[in-house]
């Protein structure tokens, strides 16, 4: 599967902002998807995943409450919106993919195999 991530840009503290993974190759519905973001300097963290049914999400600690991810079986694609961000929200997110991944295991960076480019977000204050 082929990820392409879109809709990262410039928005000021307390703003919104939806970020898109778009995916195409194989059926999309078998693989679970997670975001991940990366600022510089730091390594790249998990922020959510969401299983592929779409029955069930999961968060980072540092957005739970103003992230939530979606996904679109129609479109194949999946979403991030994003709500009350904050300076410290600022970061290339990524889009991951994996058919194979279990729960324990969808905040783990290495275990997804498939990977979008990345948008960048910036949140200024």
């Amino acid at each position: 599967v082929q990820l392409q991530a879109s809709g990262g840009g410039l928005v000021q503290a307390g703003g919104s902002l939806r970020v898109s993974c778009s995916a195409s190759g194989r059926r999309f519905s078998i693989y679970a998807m997670g975001w991940f973001r990366q600022a510089p300097g730091k390594e790249r963290e998990f922020v959510a995943a969401i299983s592929r049914d779409g029955g069930n999400t999961y968060y980072a600690d540092s957005v739970k409450g103003r992230f939530a991810v979606s996904r679109d079986k129609v479109k194949n694609t999946g979403y991030l919106q994003m709500n009350s961000l904050k300076p410290e929200d600022s970061a290339v997110y990524y889009c991951a993919a994996d058919r194979s991944i279990i729960t324990s295991q969808l905040m783990s960076a290495q275990d997804y195999d498939y990977w979008g480019q990345g948008t960048l977000v910036t949140v200024s204050s």
